[in-house]
Order: C-alpha cells, then structure tokens, then sequence
C-alpha cells in the first residue's frame, strides 16, 4: 500500500476505534481487489467499505468504485451517488455558501480553483462546486473552467478549456483555492493567492508552505478528521 494511503488509514482507525466502531485494514494485491470487493458485498459481518485509492490509477479505479454494494458504500463513490461532503462541510462551516440565494446558486459571486484533476476526488470535486458557482479545475495537462455561464443561467455546467492558461492566470482571480496534489514535491506558489484567500489543503501532504498563512484569511491544513466524520455518519445512515 502507498504511504499516502497507510496514513489516511491509521487516521481513520483512531477515532474509529475511539467512537466503538470496529475497523479492520486489509492490505491486499491489487489484481485481488475485485474477488475481495465481491466477498465483503456479501459478508453480513461488514457493515460499511473504504478503498484507499489509486489502486491502477486509471478507469479500472472507477470500475471498482461501481463494484461497492451501494448499502455498504460509505464514501458514496458508486453509482448511487458520488459525495465529496467534507469539503463542502468545511465550505459551509466557514460562510463560503450564500444560504439567502436558492439551492444550487449559492457559491455565486465566488471563484474556486482545485488543483487535482484525479477521476477519483478532483474532477468530480470541481464539478460538484461549478453546479453551484464557477470552478477553476487545475492538473498537469492545463485549466478547464466549469460553469454554468454567466450569471449561472445554464441548468448545468460545461467544461471549458482554458489554453496556454496556468496556475498564474486564474489563482489572482480565485476566492477559494482548494489543494489536493499527492507527492511531496509539490509546493503551491502561495506568492499568485490573492489577499484574503481562503485555502483549504486535502492532500495528506502539505501542499501549502507556512507562508500561506500571510495572505490566506483562513487557511485549512487538512480535513482528514471531517473526511472520517462523514464516513461514520454514512455509516450510520
């Protein structure tokens, strides 16, 4: 298993345990996921499933996601539905939803970029905030922009490509910069934040340099505890 994904496990194992719920880590050969996804659908000793992933780090990943029993699938990544409710409980928390505009209309006036395009969390994330607002999507490849037009007019969002367009050209323009680059290696060039940002990290690796805290207003280090929160809720759901 990855370092990033043994980190996040132990994470959780800890209020798990602390809160009375029974959480077993399995480390298993990736090309075995499938029989043991299958076999733990089955087994009315597994009340709940968790897959730290990238396993293949391809569409095979999202293939697994699909596999999960729905009743069982606690980070709501199946078919079902797809829930990304710890950045958006974060987001709630601090005021960033505009609770007097209607449903689906509350982050405009905001500009939000993600960096992390994964199919896995990034991606989806990005999408999820556009069907409220607008959306800066950031990976190695470029920028898309998801919207839903001006004066988010449009039922749904498009995805727009951004060319020759950087972290330069739409992190000056953002309100919001959520993080959530693997590896270590990647340092956020907190000198492009404009004044007040708020900044919220979830990778397991500091994307953010201390500085941030200069020209953040509010800056958020990780999210692992409301992450691990939402899941012993859907547990329970």
């Amino acid at each position: 298993m990855l370092t990033g994904p043994i980190k996040l496990a132990k994470k959780t194992l800890i209020p798990c345990d602390f809160s009375g719920f029974c959480f077993s880590l399995r480390d298993v050969d990736r090309e075995e996921l499938e029989s043991y996804i299958l076999a733990a659908n089955q087994d009315r000793n597994v009340d709940g499933i968790i897959i730290y992933y990238p396993i293949f780090n391809t569409r095979q990943d999202q293939y697994l996601q699909q596999l999960i029993d729905v009743g069982k699938d606690i980070e709501r990544l199946s078919h079902r539905r797809v829930s990304f409710l710890a950045v958006v409980k974060v987001l709630e928390y601090l005021k960033v939803y505009n609770f007097i505009l209607p449903y689906g209309d509350r982050l405009f006036g905001h500009s939000i970029t993600v960096v992390n395009r994964s199919e896995v969390v990034g991606r989806p994330l990005a999408a999820l905030l556009a069907n409220d607002g607008a959306c800066y999507s950031v990976d190695v490849t470029g920028v898309q922009q998801f919207t839903r037009g001006q004066g988010i007019k449009k039922r749904r969002h498009e995805v727009v490509e951004k060319e020759g367009w950087t972290l330069d050209d739409c992190v000056p323009l953002s309100d919001v910069v959520i993080s959530g680059v693997p590896g270590e290696a990647f340092q956020f060039p907190t000198h492009l934040l404009k004044e007040g940002a708020l900044c919220i990290n979830f990778s397991t690796e500091k994307n953010f340099a201390p500085e941030v805290k200069d020209r953040a207003s509010i800056y958020v280090p990780a999210i692992g505890k409301v992450t691990i929160i939402v899941l012993l809720r859907n547990l329970l759901v």
